[in-house]
């Protein structure tokens, strides 16, 4: 997928291409807590396919038959070099840049299933954009979602329970991030349902708006 990749007073394009999608789960204690979750004693990890993947303006695919699929906008991490074991000090060294993710899931699936695989894995649920930021500071980056104008999740991720240092350390301690890799930071509090004519936008301060509508799944 090209996006272009904003560093310095440079911009360049470039195809990202993620050997895996990381996301983060009940990362935010005011999601944690509207979830019915508790406070995670570490983070708490899955994978998206990169089928999933969008860019900004293309259509997210809502299919039919689920009384839930929500909106869960996230600020991304992209992978700029290889990164293994990695300690929280160096983490940031490994940062290509910094991005607007829609991390799309079917609230349904996800309680039936027990694992998120499914709920978070179909096409078109992992909208990225609309670019790629180097050099930000991700402690204190205001994020909103807003569905047809309306705001709907507001906050910073200075409320993080796990900062991004922190995701990138532990993530590599486990797997091998690979350049391109993208880590999905959890999300806010105030999900919620998007239904076939919404229009859904994700705004991270210094990035930019991820906006995508929503059709029925043909």
């Amino acid at each position: 997928m090209l996006l272009t990749l904003a560093h310095g007073g440079l911009v360049e394009t470039i195809d990202l291409v993620p050997s895996k999608i990381i996301g983060i789960g009940q990362n935010y204690r005011a999601h944690a807590l509207e979830m019915g979750k508790n406070i995670p004693e570490e983070p708490l990890m899955f994978l998206k396919p990169r089928s999933a993947m969008i860019p900004d303006g293309a259509a997210i695919e809502r299919p039919a038959g689920y009384e839930r699929v929500d909106y869960e906008g996230e600020l991304g991490v992209v992978i700029g070099r290889r990164c293994r074991r990695a300690s929280r000090e160096d983490a940031l060294a490994f940062v290509m840049g910094f991005t607007c993710v829609n991390d799309v899931t079917v609230r349904d699936l996800q309680k039936r299933d027990g694992q998120w695989t499914r709920a978070k894995g179909f096409d078109t649920f992992c909208p990225i954009g609309p670019r790629i930021v180097a050099g930000l500071d991700p402690s204190k980056l205001r994020i909103a979602t807003r569905v047809n104008g309306a705001t709907r999740q507001d906050s910073t991720t200075a409320d993080l329970i796990f900062d991004v240092p922190t995701l990138i350390a532990f993530a590599s301690q486990h797997m091998t991030l690979e350049v391109g890799d993208v880590i999905s930071t959890g999300t806010p509090s105030g999900v919620g349902n998007l239904a076939p004519g919404d229009r859904v936008e994700v705004e991270i301060e210094g990035i930019g708006i991820l906006a995508n509508d929503v059709v029925a799944r043909p």
